[in-house]
């Protein structure tokens, strides 16, 4: 019996291409699965195969679990002090085992057996087709489609499969049975049931890997898409650099009449590209990204990583694009926040800003509002600069002396000690619960602290404009933020 054993896994390896293993790993879980069915229960069953000689042996096992957690299972577990009586050294997770009577294989159902070998089998051929296809290091599945499942669609690529979700298609777009499609390979899922490859066709890298398709260049290195920012379906931006002078990235990614960008639009449905050249200055590439808009001005805020455009009224509506989404996807394709505002609105803010440095400055250096009109008018916005520029930059200002930069440096200083000491006060004060709110770190207990928030309701209670205001995060955060605040509200 044992040597028609190793005879049946030596054929069904040959037959079905799979490592001799695995057909051994199904013919163990078929006689573990027969096992088990002897005892009834939730019982553990491990089957050992000696790979050379056929024997097998048959073992109960049972899982140490912690005392105080209790026995969930009685059938497969023990307690700790109960497994340790016999065997002194043994831990919880560890396993306890005892030998028994193995079942012969020809008394096992041979129909359960079949099928847990089978299904094994075509899970190995699976798993290895699936290998062998991601390890040609193909980024774009190309194949036909093959059936709908609930919305996704199925698509097969030689004995393959990909699942293209519906929140992965193109939204315009009508793919049937029978036709092409193409889409960027996203990665595997292995907890998916069915094809675990998964598709996209609206992500960006889609997009990034058509170009590379279309244009030699960026396979060559010359160019190369920095990052890329897409409504899928309707309008896109990208933005490329060149290593080589001598390209033109814009030009070369258009091609001639638009050959290039034309091939990729008509792959994604007519959706419309901007080529945006990248820049290592924020404010250049922002200027660049909101095109066809001519910008006016740019103001930078690097701490709250934002910057307010200013646009002229003729071009205020293009740099805003339909529902806003030329200005969208400017900011996603630079990673900045970008306020678009008008040359009115620009002075207004201006104006409110410069008010408040001008009381920030009059109350804290306990000058007169002509002294902080000359200190604004210097480029000075905030009490650390006054204190810690370089003493040379102040002695510039033809309107003070030494001694009164001296005086102003000290008074600067002292504000700030007193509002730090009055800020850790203000921070001493958040209560716990706060505190332990997941994604409250120290940085954002100080920012809500400076607001005056100081409770799990306090922050609750904000509206999720005040808290990005506040805070300096973006909106989907701080949205997420205040609604797990208010979570407590739900469950007391």
């Amino acid at each position: 019996m044992n040597r028609e054993l190793l005879m049946l896994v030596d054929a069904i390896s040959r037959e079905k291409s799979v490592e001799r293993d695995v057909v051994f790993g199904a013919v163990e879980a078929a006689l573990a699965s027969a096992t088990k069915k002897l005892y009834g229960g939730e019982v553990d069953i491990r089957v050992s195969i000696d790979r050379d000689s056929g024997e097998y042996e048959t073992f109960r096992r049972w899982h140490v679990v912690p005392n105080e957690a209790g026995l969930q299972n009685p059938d497969s577990e023990i307690l700790l002090f109960e497994a340790q009586e016999q065997i002194a050294d043994i831990e919880v997770e560890d396993h306890i085992e005892e030998s028994v009577e193995s079942v012969p294989i020809g008394r096992i159902g041979a129909q359960a057996a079949k099928q847990v070998i089978l299904q094994k089998i075509r899970d190995a051929e699976r798993e290895q087709l699936l290998n062998d296809f991601m390890s040609r290091g193909e980024k774009i599945f190309m194949g036909t489609v093959k059936r709908l499942d609930k919305g996704d669609i199925i698509a097969e690529s030689g004995r393959v499969e990909g699942r293209l979700k519906r929140t992965e298609m193109i939204a315009k777009e009508n793919l049937r049975t029978g036709d092409r499609v193409r889409a960027v390979i996203l990665g595997v899922d292995p907890t998916q049931r069915g094809p675990q490859i998964m598709l996209s066709r609206s992500s960006p890298e889609f997009m990034k890997e058509l170009f590379a398709q279309e244009v030699p260049e960026i396979e060559q290195g010359l160019l190369e898409i920095k990052s890329c920012a897409r409504d899928a379906g309707s309008r896109a931006k990208i933005a490329v650099l060149s290593h080589d002078k001598r390209v033109d990235p814009i030009g070369t990614c258009v091609g001639v009449r638009g050959s290039r960008v034309n091939g990729v639009t008509n792959e994604l449905a007519g959706e419309r590209v901007d080529i945006v050249l990248w820049s290592e200055d924020p404010a250049q590439f922002v200027i660049g990204a909101l095109a066809p808009a001519n910008v006016q001005s740019i103001v930078v805020d690097e701490e709250r990583h934002a910057m307010d455009v200013v646009v002229d009224e003729e071009n205020l509506a293009i740099a805003i694009g339909r529902g806003g989404q030329n200005v969208r996807l400017a900011s996603e394709l630079t990673g900045w926040r970008i306020n678009i505002m008008s040359a009115e609105e620009s002075a207004v803010k201006q104006a409110q800003e410069s008010e408040s440095v001008r009381k920030l400055f009059v109350d804290k250096l306990d000058v007169d509002a002509e002294v902080a009109d000359i200190l604004i008018a210097e480029g000075f916005t905030s009490l650390e600069e006054v204190a810690y520029v370089p003493m040379q930059e102040m002695l510039e200002i033809e309107a003070f002396d030494e001694d009164t930069v001296n005086e102003l440096r000290t008074r600067a200083k002292d504000a700030l000690l007193t509002m730090e000491i009055a800020r850790e006060e203000s921070v001493e004060e958040v209560s716990q619960d706060l505190r332990d709110l997941e994604g409250v770190t120290p940085e954002l207990v100080a920012k809500l602290a400076d607001g005056n928030i100081h409770t799990r309701d306090d922050l609750a209670d904000l509206a999720v404009d005040e808290l990005v205001e506040l805070a300096g995060m973006d909106e989907a955060d701080a949205r997420a933020m205040i609604m797990k605040a208010r979570e407590h509200w739900f469950t007391a």
